[in-house]
């Protein structure tokens, strides 16, 4: 597979970078075409064998899938520029721009002549630069073997996972702006251990290995979140006193409003 990638700002060089650490793609089979020829020369630097270039036209030719990273404003511009060198027959289309759905990507890419290509609108989130991201996949106009091959390649970039279009706002709320609210949880907790007497660094790294073990809980047991509060919840405890206090002051109903404030239009 031969893959094309517009934009080589945080998501798109993540992907990039991504791609290449995986065994989805070779190397030398990826493009990163971006005007930031700064960008593309740290990806260059880090890849020798990837292609870089300042010509989007250029690059989208002879790819298999090409994916836009740029700027919701900038996803028209980028298209009508290269709508007409697209192999509309051969090739596959992907934005991971956030609010422009199928039908907009749809509309900048008609060309008048009837020709469709499979289309996804994808949303990831930043921990894809780790390879541990969470990203939603929909299309039209695509194969059960075009979403099979699309989920494959950002599994290896983490986990993905394919969605009815009408629940992407939700899941993005759930992961892309949630790993903002994970973050928010960490930094409240570290800031909570400082009061406690602790580094704020040590507060940090203890907070990182608990969110970590708790997690894994979860994914190895398969328990509801809990069934595992219970088990640490003793009649009388510092625990339920603790959680019993975080309610009072809303813990739960903000993180539920928080969520559904995201998806507000």
């Amino acid at each position: 597979m031969k893959i094309t990638i517009i934009g080589a700002g945080n998501m798109g060089g993540a992907i990039a970078r991504g791609l290449a650490k995986g065994t989805m793609v070779a190397v030398e089979d990826i493009t990163v075409s971006d005007l930031n020829s700064a960008a593309t020369d740290a990806l260059k630097k880090e890849f020798p064998a990837m292609k870089t270039t300042q010509d989007n036209r250029q690059a989208v030719v002879g790819a298999d899938l090409v994916l836009i990273a740029v700027k919701p404003w900038l996803v028209q511009p980028v298209i009508e520029d290269i709508k007409d060198v697209l192999d509309y027959d051969n090739q596959t289309f992907a934005s991971i721009a956030a609010g422009i759905g199928t039908e907009k990507l749809c509309e900048y890419l008609d060309r008048g002549d009837g020709k469709t290509m499979p289309v996804f609108y994808i949303i990831p989130n930043t921990a894809l630069a780790v390879m541990s991201g969470m990203t939603f996949i929909t299309s039209v106009f695509s194969t059960a073997e075009d979403d099979a091959r699309m989920l494959a390649l950002f599994d290896e970039l983490g986990k993905a996972m394919l969605v009815e279009e009408r629940l992407i706002g939700a899941c993005m709320a759930m992961a892309s702006c949630g790993i903002a609210y994970v973050m928010r949880y960490i930094r409240a907790a570290t800031e909570g251990g400082v009061e406690l007497g602790l580094y704020a660094k040590d507060a940090q790294a203890i907070m990182m290995q608990t969110m970590q073990g708790a997690i894994d809980l979860l994914a190895v047991t398969g328990n509801h979140p809990e069934a595992e509060i219970d088990r640490v919840t003793t009649p009388g405890g510092v625990t339920i006193r603790g959680l019993n206090a975080m309610e009072e002051a809303g813990f739960t109903n903000s993180v539920i409003q928080g969520l559904k404030a995201s998806v507000k239009k």
